[in-house]
């Protein structure tokens, strides 16, 4: 049976690198069209470009995204939660759409730390974990025949927030970061989230239904090879060749520099989320590696903090 994939949030980072991937050499022969939910159809050009159908889709259109996704003809369907202030009822709205539709293959995107986070303390983070339930939920409703094959992926703190600090890095030679001077995180290369997914959507069980029985109704947990504190990032960055020293700063010197530094396209709930989790780290919630899952599904290796700094050499380079 031919695969037909569908992505959401494609405007989106995540989105955009996973659409890229699948649309290369290594995956364009194992899946017979993709397309692209987004609610923002201007930033999907160049995939549309590259062969991907766009849908666009509207929030006040229920019905609508239903009937698309139907007429898409897609059995199978990735699902990244939008950055937007009322997440859990647009990722709810996707989720019955998808029941709906009839989408056989649900893969969730979801966030490690989500099942640690507080209610009080890390609302945006904890939202995930509803969101996990309602998938949960909808895919053992209607029957046998109706139910569906699912997998949720909890990625970690992707290294390439980082960037969002590059301009400290460069003029004052120092990573500042609110994480505290004790505890530690292992951030992950989104493109090595990005082979992780791309390897499940096209994975095929038995005589091409579902997703492989290697991947159904697993939770795997992604995070880098490496325990970091901020200490041991700046020198996993002078590994690289960059000579800089981390700095802890509070929530509010830290927000201010995220406004004042950085390009205007990272969203406030991006931002949420990014200090959100940097509470779990001073909390001690983060220090832990989750790599088992990685190498097997991709036949790779994780992209560890030095080779991180490399990659982006041309964004920390030094002012001098």
């Amino acid at each position: 049976m031919s695969r037909s994939i569908c992505i959401t949030a494609a405007d989106g980072q995540t989105g955009h690198l996973i659409t890229k991937l699948l649309l290369s050499n290594q995956f364009r022969s194992k899946f017979t069209e993709l397309f692209c939910l987004t609610l923002r159809p201007e930033k999907c050009e160049d995939l549309a470009g590259m062969g991907a159908k766009i849908i666009a889709h509207h929030h006040s259109d229920p019905a609508g995204l239903v009937q698309s996704l139907k007429d898409s003809g897609a059995d199978t369907i990735f699902i990244i939660p939008p950055a937007h202030a009322h997440k859990l009822r647009h990722a709810r709205d996707v989720l019955k759409a998808v029941a709906a539709a009839g989408i056989k293959n649900t893969v969730l995107l979801s966030a490690a730390g989500a099942d640690l986070a507080e209610e009080k303390a890390q609302p945006h983070i904890r939202q995930f974990t509803k969101i996990e339930t309602e998938m949960m939920h909808l895919g053992h409703m209607g029957g046998m025949e109706a139910r569906t094959c699912q997998c949720i992926i909890r990625a970690g703190f992707y290294a390439e927030n980082l960037l969002l600090y590059k301009n400290d890095v460069k003029s004052r030679r120092l990573l500042c970061l609110p994480i505290g001077d004790v505890n530690s995180f292992a951030p992950i290369a989104l493109g090595d989230v990005a082979k992780v997914v791309a390897n499940i959507l096209v994975s095929k069980g038995p005589k091409g239904l579902g997703l492989s029985d290697r991947f159904r109704g697993q939770l795997i947990t992604l995070t880098g090879p490496t325990m970091c504190n901020g200490v041991e990032l700046a020198a996993a960055a002078s590994q690289a060749g960059f000579d800089i020293r981390f700095a802890d700063f509070s929530d509010t010197e830290a927000k201010r520099l995220l406004e004042l530094k950085t390009d205007s396209d990272v969203d406030g709930p991006d931002k949420q989320y990014l200090f959100e989790y940097y509470s779990l780290v001073r909390e001690g919630k983060t220090n832990y590696i989750s790599t088992l899952d990685f190498a097997p599904i991709t036949g790779e290796e994780l992209m560890n903090p030095p080779q991180f700094f490399q990659t982006h050499d041309l964004e920390f380079k030094l002012k001098k």
